[in-house]
C-alpha cells in the first residue's frame, strides 16, 4: 500500500506543479457558468440547478479526457513508465493511485463551482438534497469518463490520439440513450438491441439522479464502469510490462 500512496500524492502533487491545471480550472469554471447563465438561468425564474446539470456532461466529455491524458500516454513516451514498475508496487496499484488522483483533481474542479448552487439558495429555496444527489452523480459520470480516458491513455503514446478516442468512446455512452439517436437506431435494430442500446447510456442513469431517484441500477451502472475501464487499463499496462 505504501507505493500506491506514494503514486497517489505524486501524481496529485503533479498537477499543481505546473500552472497547466491553473489554467484548466478557470477554463472549466468559466465555462461551467457561462452556460449555466446563459441558457437563461434568470429568465426560467426557478431556483434550481437544472440548466447546469444539463450542460455538465457536454462539457466532463472534453475535460474528463484531456485530465487523463497525461497519466499513462506521458510515461510511456518519456520511458519514465519502466522505471515506475521498478519500484515495489504492482500495476493494478500504480493504475488505482494515478487513477485516484486525477478523479480528485476533477471533484476539485466541480466543488470549485460552489458560488453557483450559493447563489440559487439566495434567489429561492432549492431542494438541496436534489443539488448534492446532482453533484454526486457529476462526480461518478466524471469518473466513468476519467476511466475511458484512462484506459486510452495507456493504449497510446500520442496524447493527442488517447484524447481523441477517449472522447469519442465518452460521446458515444452520452448520445446512446438521446431520442435521436434511438429514434435513428429504431429503424435498423431489434427492439431487444435497441433497449440494451439505451440502458446503456450514461445520460439516462445521469438523468435519473437529477430527478432525486436513487436507483441501484444507476450507482450500479457507473460503478461497474469505472471497475470495468480501470481494470482493462490495467491489463493493458501489465501486458506492456510483460513484453
Amino acid at each position: 500500500m505504501n507505493g500506491f500512496w506514494a503514486v497517489y500524492k505524486r501524481e496529485l502533487k503533479g498537477y499543481f506543479a505546473t500552472p497547466v491545471a491553473y489554467v484548466f480550472l478557470v477554463i472549466f469554471l468559466f465555462v461551467a457558468g457561462y452556460w449555466t447563465f446563459r441558457d437563461g438561468f434568470f429568465e426560467q425564474r426557478q431556483a434550481d440547478m437544472t440548466i447546469f446539470f444539463r450542460n455538465l456532461p457536454l462539457l466532463l466529455v472534453f475535460m474528463a479526457p484531456a485530465t487523463a491524458m497525461r497519466l499513462w500516454a506521458e510515461e510511456r513516451k518519456n520511458g519514465s513508465v519502466e522505471l515506475l514498475f521498478t519500484l515495489p508496487i504492482t500495476v493494478p496499484q500504480a493504475v488505482i493511485g494515478k487513477f485516484l488522483a486525477a478523479w480528485i483533481f476533477l471533484a476539485i474542479a466541480l466543488v470549485l463551482t460552489f458560488p453557483i448552487p450559493a447563489i440559487v439558495m439566495y434567489l429561492g429555496k432549492p431542494d438541496i438534497g436534489l443539488i448534492a444527489l446532482g453533484y454526486v452523480g457529476s462526480l461518478l459520470m466524471a469518473g466513468v469518463f476519467l476511466a475511458i480516458g484512462s484506459f486510452f491513455s495507456a493504449v497510446s503514446k500520442n496524447q493527442v490520439v488517447s484524447v481523441i478516442l477517449a472522447v469519442v468512446a465518452c460521446i458515444a455512452l452520452v448520445l446512446a440513450g438521446w431520442p435521436t439517436t434511438i429514434n435513428y437506431l429504431s429503424a435498423t435494430l431489434p427492439s431487444g438491441l435497441l433497449n440494451v442500446v439505451e440502458g446503456l447510456s450514461l445520460q439516462n442513469h445521469f438523468d435519473s439522479m437529477l430527478k432525486g431517484v436513487i436507483q441501484f441500477g444507476s450507482i450500479a451502472y457507473f460503478v461497474v464502469l469505472i471497475l470495468g475501464w480501470v481494470a482493462a487499463c490495467s491489463i493493458i499496462l501489465d501486458e506492456r510490462k510483460a513484453s
